[in-house]
């Protein structure tokens, strides 16, 4: 990926694209790549980084949705399960199965969860990742030691999936710009175009590095831009009525001798009425998540007053050691992109299913939904989008589309999996300079060649870029990022030809920003 080109294309093109999709996260990429799979022509412009927010924040599940079977919403579930089949089929380097238990500490328990998760393995069908059955004591502790004895009867195992999601992001932006879509990250659009009857025509954006314009004509705008989507129907429409209730969630990173085995823990009913898990990730074990209202979406949320105490009180019931603030790594939170329904006072009761509004001018919103739907959401969009804007129609091949990467049998254990058929090529490049093969920390398996990569291969424009979404040090481990952060400044410079100046104010946000990461 080559951001130059892709300005150039922009700056060259005559005449009118079929698309403007505006949001470089999940939902945005999603569509993209369905757009240009389809030949269609679009152009994806992104304000920030690709997945800065929500898209790199998730809880990493590849999930049909536990919850969403206790809700009733079977139909939600069904779709979901399909999704995740398909996603592990097309991204397998990627999407991983992982165990789950669901722990008993309460006689009816085992019954009660155990038929719940055989009908998740009957509507997942021949999408399942594998059976649910009931564990001893014995057994369960076998697979996680470090549960809380006291009172355990045994457990309910099933299977669901994981994912690195911000790898996962980048990979659809690469799949996009392969099968003809250009995409551009540090492009703010700052307005939609109307042509004389009013119709939405295109944007006005400007390129944040270079400060150059960029006048994008095209026959649909598709507004992808999750919790920021009021914004920009906005600019659209100046009195649209709210479509979104953000809703905020806090993940804690802790070290992995909390879990350290590789199944997860599922606690399926809070004292809230939510879902808590406790995952093995690259190394750590994540914890989470809260579900809280909020007033408006940010792009860098702070945890909320107790939130972070909410889920160490929520975690410790389950484990032997219980968690304090002081063995936090990391702290990170996201804001959902929940679409209102009527006047329900929580968030964990609104839809998490998507929505598709179209503005008076044509403009399409598209909002809602989890990353685990990403692909239907975007053959939805794709299908109106199409309709709106009068182009040829031309069906859906994403069902079946290879993801950039894709390598199946990969060894997930290998420190450059996540990397899929491009590992052989920076294995290649470390060959080539040997320099690059050091780690920048001795606590987390990232090399120099990986900041080289990000910079050639991967769009990265700062640190942050680097550190946080193409590795994931900074959700991992804040500090050990904060320290990391001067040598990948170093070589992200030598990519970027950057100076001294650069260097020093590119660690100096980097770090106030990794402080912002850890408990205060």
């Amino acid at each position: 990926m080559d951001r130059h080109q892709m300005l150039d294309r922009i700056m060259a093109a005559t005449g009118r694209w079929d698309m403007v999709v505006i949001g470089g996260g999940a939902t945005g990429a999603g569509i993209a790549v369905d757009a240009a799979s389809r030949g269609y022509s679009v152009v994806l412009l992104e304000q920030n980084d690709f997945g800065q927010g929500t898209s790199s924040r998730s809880t990493k599940l590849v999930h049909g949705g536990v919850r969403y079977l206790q809700q009733g919403d079977i139909a939600l579930v069904i779709e979901a399960l399909r999704e995740r089949g398909i996603m592990r089929r097309n991204a397998p380097h990627l999407v991983f199965d992982a165990p789950f238990v669901v722990p008993n500490y309460h006689w009816w328990e085992a019954p009660f969860y155990g038929t719940g998760l055989k009908l998740y393995d009957l509507l997942a069908g021949r999408h399942g990742f594998g059976r649910s059955r009931l564990l001893t004591r014995r057994e369960l502790l076998r697979r996680i030691p470090t549960l809380e004895p006291a009172g355990l009867r045994g457990g309910v195992l099933y299977h669901d999936g994981q994912f690195d999601d911000a790898r996962l992001l980048i990979n659809l932006i690469q799949t996009a710009i392969e099968r003809g879509a250009c995409a551009v990250n540090y492009c703010r659009v700052e307005a939609v175009a109307h042509d004389e009857a009013g119709r939405a025509c295109g944007v006005e954006a400007i390129d944040t590095e270079s400060g150059r314009q960029l006048s994008v004509r095209a026959r649909c705008v598709i507004n992808a831009t999750g919790a920021f989507c009021d914004s920009v129907r906005r600019m659209d429409q100046p009195d649209a009525p709210a479509l979104i209730a953000p809703s905020q969630g806090l993940h804690i990173v802790l070290d992995r001798s909390f879990l350290p085995g590789d199944t997860a823990i599922m606690v399926p009913r809070t004292r809230d009425g939510r879902v808590m898990f406790a995952i093995p990730w690259q190394g750590h074990t994540l914890v989470g998540t809260t579900d809280n209202p909020i007033d408006e979406a940010v792009l860098e949320p702070a945890p909320l007053e107790g939130e972070i105490d909410y889920i160490l009180q929520t975690a410790a019931p389950y484990l032997s050691r219980d968690p304090a603030p002081a063995d936090i790594l990391s702290v990170f939170a996201g804001i959902r992109p929940l679409v209102k329904a009527g006047d329900a006072a929580a968030t964990a009761a609104l839809s998490r299913d998507h929505t598709i509004h179209i503005s008076p001018s044509g403009m399409l919103t598209i909002a809602g939904g989890k990353w685990t739907t990403y692909r239907r959401m975007a053959q939805d969009c794709i299908d109106r989008a199409a309709s709106i804007a009068a182009l040829p129609s031309r069906p859906c091949i994403t069902q079946m589309l290879p993801i950039h990467g894709h390598l199946p049998h990969d060894d997930r254990h290998d420190e450059l999996s996540g990397y899929g058929a491009d590992a052989p090529l920076l294995r290649r490049l470390m060959q080539q300079r040997p320099e690059l093969t050091r780690r920048l920390h001795p606590d987390l398996p990232v090399r120099a060649v990986q900041v080289v990569w990000a910079a050639r291969r991967e769009m990265a424009r700062t640190v942050e870029d680097v550190l946080s979404r193409r590795t994931r040090v900074l959700p991992l481990n804040a500090r050990a990022a904060a320290q990391m952060a001067p040598a990948a400044a170093a070589l992200l410079a030598g990519e970027l030809n950057r100076d001294a100046t650069w260097q020093y104010r590119q660690v100096s946000v980097f770090q106030a920003l990794a402080r912002r990461y850890l408990p205060q």
